[in-house]
């Protein structure tokens, strides 16, 4: 069944709050939709979203890739060579992750509906739904106390806490945020590269005297895995890669190091699902376990995300709570919140309608 059309187009959705960290402030979600039309009239979806910190990418590359080069080599293709579709979207052009992370989506949406299976049944199956952290944005102590214990009281068991622009003012609020939460809740760090390596070992050992705290996530900068390295062997709690992480290569390097203990996957920088799998793959060969994050992003790659955790047993933590930031929740359809639990549609593909 050859594809006989590619769509893209904008979308944004604001929301309720703004979302800080170390890197950035956003007030909405801004996307690139690709739809995938087949022959016989059934269409793929996927989603892209901009993150220059990160990807580098921008609404207008995501389109311009897309409707270019990534266009080029899937129009007219049968479906049914999905692996060499993939492939050649990988390596028609450098970078572009979040670009072909939206088109990889949109294809196994296709895919999946034209052999009328869910997503998360030709990725493996599964048996637990996912259930995210939610994450309380970098903002004064008092304020993240504050938003910390709302989000408690709305059934949410574990909390990602974004640190990462100064030593102190970091310690003040994860102290404030366990002085309303006690121990009902899970406490992860991320600070978005925000610390050097020496601040890093000096913080996470003064926060290992005191209440624990499940994983800090990224450090240092990006580049640096040797800080990386260097962290892990000065400290005991866990520590996890992020922006450090866009491969399967980067995976291996940072596994052959013993750089980290844990891999956070996200689509938008290993270019969808496929990449993603060959992540968390190359990670449970090693022993490392996998978490699966996410972007601010739209309902439909999160939904991506949720599938392939969903299907993979080395993916065991879930950073998935992009769209419960929305001012209004989307359309039914694809992933159902109960709380913090991700329920998965059985429907074809996706399971959007």
């Amino acid at each position: 069944m050859k594809i006989s059309e590619v769509q893209t187009k904008k979308t944004s959705k604001p929301l309720e709050k703004a979302f800080k960290t170390a890197l950035r402030e956003v007030t909405e979600i801004e996307v690139i939709d690709v739809m995938i039309r087949l022959e016989n009239g059934d269409t793929g979806n996927g989603s892209a979203a901009s993150t220059w910190q990160i990807t580098g990418e921008s609404l207008p590359s995501i389109h311009a890739a897309i409707d270019g080069p990534i266009k080029d080599v899937i129009l007219n293709r049968d479906i049914e060579e999905l692996e060499d579709i993939l492939t050649k979207v990988e390596k028609n052009c450098i970078g572009n992750t979040s670009a072909k992370a939206a088109v990889d989506i949109a294809l196994h949406d296709a895919y999946c509906k034209l052999f009328g299976v869910p997503l998360h049944q030709y990725l493996g199956g599964g048996s637990v739904f996912p259930e995210t952290d939610m994450t309380i944005g970098l903002d004064r102590p008092e304020i993240m106390q504050k938003d910390a214990k709302e989000r408690v009281g709305q059934g949410f068991n574990v909390l990602k806490i974004k640190v990462g622009n100064d030593e102190q003012m970091d310690i003040s609020r994860i102290e404030k945020i366990r002085e309303v939460v006690g121990e009902e809740a899970t406490l992860r760090l991320d600070a978005n590269q925000g610390w050097d390596r020496k601040q890093a070992v000096q913080i996470i050992r003064h926060l290992e005297k005191k209440r624990g705290i499940e994983l800090v996530e990224q450090p240092v900068p990006a580049h640096d895995f040797e800080g990386l390295k260097y962290i892990r062997e000065r400290v005991d709690i866990p520590i996890m890669a992020d922006e450090s992480l866009f491969s399967p290569f980067d995976a291996f390097r940072l596994i052959k190091m013993e750089a980290v203990d844990l891999l956070n996957i996200k689509l938008m920088k290993s270019g969808g699902i496929r990449r993603a799998r060959q992540i968390a793959d190359t990670a449970q060969s090693a022993g490392i376990e996998c978490m699966i994050g996410s972007m601010m992003e739209s309902s439909v790659s999160v939904a991506a995300a949720a599938h392939l955790a969903y299907a993979h047993c080395n993916i065991t933590y879930y950073d998935l709570d992009a769209v419960l930031w929305l001012k209004e929740q989307p359309e039914k359809g694809g992933i159902t919140w109960h709380g913090a639990t991700a329920e998965l549609s059985n429907k074809p593909g996706l399971g959007f309608t």
